[in-house]
This record gives structure tokens, sequence and C-alpha cells, in this order.
């Protein structure tokens, strides 16, 4: 019996074609895709065939964030090893944002949580117009804190105070309002939108885009080395807050479909 490939590539003109392929668990992010992920980002980096990346889900879904039953395993796990376990998010993360060539969020479904970050640490995303988001960290006893580098770089201080603490659910058109996707496009138009710009970028010189992305790095003052190096950091206050009660609390209310014990409605 064959293994699915929790991630799938494919090369067409120039474009690498990444799929989050664990469409029965809604694309969540557990260690294997992370692992295989972080991978193919390294191979298209160094293939001189490849101009640029575009990162999808199979299935309806785009990604479901982190793979909440490998999480809850880590809650009774040691602290050093659940830093061990988030600090894999931070570099792929950190690996992406830094991606030398051109990369494209198509964004066909609903993301949660870590899947936030994915889109945040692409250049560009364009999104279907029937997805929904959410930071739902908070109602599990935890912080959204590997992907706010990322994410805190192009949505307001303002906007991230309310989806953080809410944890509410939002749609298409806030993402693209929140400065998270650029643009929205009817299910049926998202490839077409896709090709659109990712045929304008395959006119511009290899050698010039690259330079184009390191200048806007340069210009901003927003290297994604620091990036990278800040979500590092916030894995180590994410890895403390699983270990603690309220998370171990929130992950079991969780599972078992109830409240939480700290809700009141």
């Amino acid at each position: 019996m064959s293994v699915q490939a929790p991630v799938t590539v494919e090369i067409l003109g120039g474009i690498a074609h990444l799929t989050l392929n664990r469409p029965d668990k809604r694309n969540a992010l557990n260690r294997a895709t992370l692992v295989a992920l972080s991978g193919m980002l390294e191979e298209c980096r160094e293939d001189a065939a490849v101009r640029m990346l575009q990162l999808t889900g199979a299935g309806n879904v785009f990604c479901a964030g982190a793979d909440l039953s490998e999480m809850q395993a880590q809650a009774h796990a040691a602290e050093q090893e659940n830093l061990a376990h988030a600090e894999q998010l931070a570099h792929l993360l950190g690996a992406l944002d830094a991606f030398p060539k051109p990369t494209l969020a198509r964004i066909n479904g609903d993301g949660y949580g870590g899947a936030l970050g994915l889109i945040a640490a692409c250049d560009i995303a364009i999104v279907a117009s029937h997805a929904k988001f959410a930071f739902t960290e908070v109602r599990l006893g935890i912080i959204p804190a590997v992907v706010s580098p990322f994410v805190l770089n192009k949505m307001s201080t303002g906007a991230a105070l309310r989806y953080f603490l809410t944890a509410e659910t939002f749609s298409a058109a806030t993402l693209k309002e929140v400065g998270l996707a650029h643009e929205v496009a009817q299910p049926d138009a998202l490839d077409a939108a896709c090709d659109r710009i990712s045929s304008a970028i395959l006119k511009g010189a290899p050698g010039a885009l690259r330079e184009a992305k390191a200048l806007i790095g340069d210009v901003t003052h927003a290297r994604s080395a620091l990036r990278a190096q800040t979500s590092l950091q916030m894995a180590a206050r994410l890895a403390r807050l699983r270990v603690k009660e309220e998370a171990q609390e929130g992950f079991s209310a969780f599972f078992e479909k109830r409240k939480a014990h700290w809700r009141t409605d």
C-alpha cells in the first residue's frame, strides 16, 4: 500500500506548483508536511527550471493550520520538545518568506492559524471568494506566536488586535482588506486570476525579479532574516504556553466537543 505524499510538486512552464496534499485532514500541517514542504522549497530554490512558486491545497480547503491531534500530544510533552516542534514551522515560514523567487498563494479554500502564516509569507495571494479564515489559537489556550512576524509584516496592528483576540471567523474580502490577500476571485475564476498574475511575473527577467524582492526588503528595513529570527523567538513563547493547564484544557475541550472551562456563554 503506497503512502500518500503530504506535499506534491509539479513544474510546468517555469512554475513549481506545490500542493498541500492531506485533503482528508483539511491539509493540516503535521511534521511530515512541514518536512516535505521545507525540502521542496530547498529543491526549487536551486532548480534553474523553477522561475516562481505557487502554493495551494488539495481538495476544497487551503489549510486547517497546525495538526491539532499532533499538537494535543505535544501538550503533554516537555517544553523542549514543544520548542522543537514549533521551530519546524518557524523554519518553514522563514524559508518561504526568504525564498528568492516570486511566490504566489492560490488560496482555494478556508485557512486557519498556521495557514495564515503561509499566506503572509508568500509575495502575492489570490483568494477564492467563499473562503473563511481565523486566528483560532486563543480559544485553545495558546497564541499565534510563530506566524506573527510574517502576518504583522502585512497586517496592521489594529486588525491583529481584533482578530488575534476575538478569534472570530472572517471572509475573503476581509483577508484582502487587512492586507493578507491581493485579489478575491470567484472559485471558478481562481485559476484564471492566478494564471494572469503568474504570466505577468514570468515576463520579468529572473535576475531582476530576485533583485526586486531584495530591494523591497532593503528599502523597508524589514529583512526576512529578522522576521525568521523573531519567529524562532516566538516559537519559545508558544512552547511555554503549550504545556500549561490552559492549553491542555483547550485541546481537551476541542476534542471532547465541549466548551472550555473559561467560557461562560
